[in-house]
């Protein structure tokens, strides 16, 4: 998988959980204040754990944003110091994947 697709799978993976939490939230505010002091224990609970999610999601995009940055820049500081390897790795594996692909 190269690092556009794994970006472009993320950024996907991202927008799913943002919308799934938007969702909760309009499903949250349509409840109204129907169903008693149960039901409003309830609603509260269910917006605070929507908040933790929403806390928890930043923090998880942040540390897989900086990761990402981090082997980015070491591929990239290894295929400058190594072309030649770089070149016969990516052949080799390029070699496999054709068999593989082939045999299907």
């Amino acid at each position: 998988m190269n690092e556009q697709t794994f970006a472009a799978e993320k950024e996907q993976l991202l927008q799913d959980v943002r919308h799934v939490l938007s969702s909760t939230e309009d499903l949250l505010s349509a409840a109204g204040e129907e169903g008693g002091e149960k039901a409003q224990q309830l609603r509260q609970r269910l917006a605070d754990k929507l908040k933790e999610a929403k806390a928890k999601l930043t923090e998880a995009e942040q540390v897989v944003v900086g990761k990402a940055k981090v082997a980015a820049k070491a591929t990239d500081q290894y295929v400058h110091e190594n072309p030649w390897k770089s070149i016969g790795i990516a052949a080799v594996l390029g070699f496999l994947l054709g068999l593989l692909v082939s045999r299907r």
